[in-house]
């Protein structure tokens, strides 16, 4: 009997080893790659490379291992292989010269249970959804936003709400990120809403809380675990499901601004975003563009993610910055003092006629770094990047974080240094490798009123106050990595000039 009982389990041994033999076998021809691949580190079966990507600085990773493997290699996020870019002159090669090639979004898992697929929102769709919604956005922006002169009238206007704002704190220490939150969310809620919020608004508040942390956790390691493992993630606990809770918070608020807009819609006269898309959607009935109220609210959901998130944060950066360099902040209050004065209102004609405090926004943008690695593309048809075969269908991650530092192209990378944007007559020059807002057909579409914001708002803010912080305290230049990079929390002392 027992000699039957062990012919059964070297009988059962033996499957078992051919079940994994036959697996291994399918799982190396899977992930074998092509000829003139680009190389990378090696992974691990079935979990790739994701648990070496370190958590809290991923982009500083990243960018070393182009000096490891060169500007295009290749890792593995589970059994997803991943392209990434990096320096300028392989990033423009991508985004620029092959734009056509990688304008497509890849699928995410995580992004197919947020967006019902990669066919809605602004930033996740592809093809003719994509293209027709963000020319529709991007003519809302001007129509509602850079070709009203009222625009600058208001950033000019809730300028001087976050001014009064910092006066209350009466010269005690304070945290400026929430003021300037308020703010600037407040001029994208002009366009999108038609109106401002105050700042103590609960429901206001409550999308501002809710974008702060979509905009980490999308960027986090567990946006990665999630699309790399979705059948296991979406059955586990942890942060990756409060992706998922706030953007239904944040859709549930937008929702009641939709209903609220179609309670008393005039056709001949839309007042915002909101109401000029309702139009648009009678007149598409079959809609194939993307004009149902569904996508209505995802893609609000992306105008305030890039329209309130990516400027605040460079806001935020631009006090940190102009702190720990006092002789810098004194020389743009001289500048703004001998042009401005401290009693007119700044206007965008009055920015050829600043090019110090151009020139100074700009390096917090580089230095900043607010993007790290951009979004992912994918490969359209096969193609080559520098030496290497991409694949149709291939995810491309582009490391604007690698374009922003790339030693060939700035003189001190490293150091925060606004002489990167003037030249020896100390006029303000533009850099090619200047891509704090991407490049090619995905570029910010927001680019133009992101800058009239920074300029006007920054100006306005250092023309008012004088800002430090505590004795003894440095602020950290490190940050927070998301899909923004988001500096550790501070508190400052602004002081009327």
């Amino acid at each position: 009997m027992w000699q039957f009982d062990l012919f059964l389990w070297f009988d059962l041994r033996g499957l078992m080893l051919f079940i994994f033999t036959v697996f291994l076998t399918v799982y190396v021809l899977n992930t074998r790659d092509p000829p003139k691949f680009p190389p990378g580190p090696p992974a691990l079966p079935l979990l790739g490379n994701v648990f070496n990507i370190e958590s809290k600085q991923p982009h500083i990773y990243l960018t070393k291992l182009a000096d490891v493997y060169g500007n295009v290699f290749c890792i593995r996020l589970g059994r997803h292989k991943t392209v990434f870019v990096s320096g300028w002159k392989m990033v423009k090669e991508a985004l620029v010269t092959q734009a056509d090639n990688f304008v497509d979004r890849p699928y995410s898992p995580m992004v197919n249970r947020i967006y019902s697929g990669n066919s809605a929102g602004l930033f996740f769709s592809n093809g003719k959804v994509w293209r027709r919604q963000r020319r529709f956005a991007m003519a809302m922006l001007r129509t509602f936003g850079l070709a009203k002169t009222s625009m600058e009238q208001s950033i000019c206007e809730e300028s001087r709400h976050l001014q009064e704002a910092m006066e209350r704190e009466k010269g005690e220490p304070f945290d400026p990120v929430p003021l300037l939150n308020n703010a600037v969310a407040n001029i994208i809620c002009q366009i999108v809403f038609g109106r401002r919020f105050d700042y103590g608004d609960h429901n206001f508040q409550s999308m501002l809380k809710n974008l702060t942390e979509m905009a980490y956790l999308e960027g986090s390691i567990w946006a990665l675990l999630y699309d790399a493992f979705p059948a296991l993630m979406k059955h586990l606990p942890g942060p990756h499901n409060d992706i998922f809770s706030n953007s239904k918070s944040l859709e549930a608020s937008i929702r009641a601004e939709v209903e609220r807009h179609k309670l008393d819609l005039d056709p001949s006269n839309p007042r915002d975003y909101i109401d000029t898309f309702l139009i648009e959607e009678k007149r598409n009935r079959n809609n194939d563009l993307g004009f149902e109220q569904n996508n209505l609210v995802l893609c609000c959901v992306d105008l305030f993610l890039a329209g309130s998130e990516t400027t605040s944060k460079t806001l935020q950066w631009g006090l940190i910055y102009l702190i720990r360099n006092p002789h810098i902040q004194e020389k743009v209050q001289a500048e703004i003092d001998r042009v401005i004065g401290q009693t007119r209102q700044p206007t965008m004609t009055d920015r050829p006629r600043l090019p110090y405090t151009d020139a100074v926004i700009h390096e917090i943008q580089r230095m900043g770094n607010i993007v790290p690695l951009n979004g992912f593309r994918m490969a359209t048809k096969d193609t080559t990047l520098g030496s290497y075969f991409i694949p149709k269908g291939t995810s491309v991650m582009p490391n604007l974080t690698s374009v922003l530092f790339d030693k060939t192209e700035w003189e001190t990378p490293d150091t925060f240094n606004p002489g990167h944007f003037l030249d020896a007559e100390g006029k303000f020059v533009r850099r090619d490798a200047f891509l704090a807002f991407s490049a090619g057909k995905r570029v910010c579409l927001g680019e133009g009123l992101a800058r009239m914001e920074l300029f006007l708002f920054f100006v306005s803010l250092f023309q008012k106050f004088c800002f430090s912080t505590m004795d003894g305290v440095e602020l950290s230049t490190e940050g927070i990595i998301g899909a923004t990079r988001t500096p550790h929390p501070f508190k400052i002392y602004a002081k009327a000039r």
